[in-house]
């Protein structure tokens, strides 16, 4: 197997910035273009957003590891230096985001579900006490 040159050339390295940048911005964009959004799409944005950031920790991990074997100074600057921390922050603040926004669904959910029992329980209290 021959050793590249550097692993800007790599697939990884593509992947990473359709990970870190384009599949992320399409879906903020998406969510801020539409006007009305059920609940499954934006529960399924959210998971997604999730999983990218997860991925995006994988393929990170992943050129970190080609980096020792590649001659070029530059990657192992970027790649296995304290400049590397500052890529992992993309996956968290997807993973924030991701989380944030299923957490804010589980919230509203929850308090219809708390509205809807308390009147159903008024209605069954108030027909109980009926002449």
């Amino acid at each position: 197997m021959a050793v590249n040159q550097s692993v800007f050339v790599e697939l990884d390295f593509f992947l990473l910035i359709v990970l870190s940048l384009l599949l992320p911005s399409a879906i903020y964009g998406y969510m801020m273009w539409k006007r009305a959004l059920s609940r499954l799409a934006i529960f399924g944005f959210g998971l997604s957003l999730i999983v990218l950031a997860g991925v995006n920790v994988v393929v990170l991990r992943r050129l970190a590891e080609l980096t020792a074997h590649t001659p070029s100074l530059l990657d192992d600057r970027l790649f296995a230096s304290g400049i590397s921390l500052a890529l992992y922050l993309f996956p968290a603040l997807f993973a924030g985001v991701g989380i944030n926004i299923v957490s804010h669904l589980l919230v509203s959910h929850l308090t219809e579900a708390e509205r809807r029992y308390r009147r159903e329980h008024r209605r069954r209290n108030a027909d109980q006490f009926k002449p």
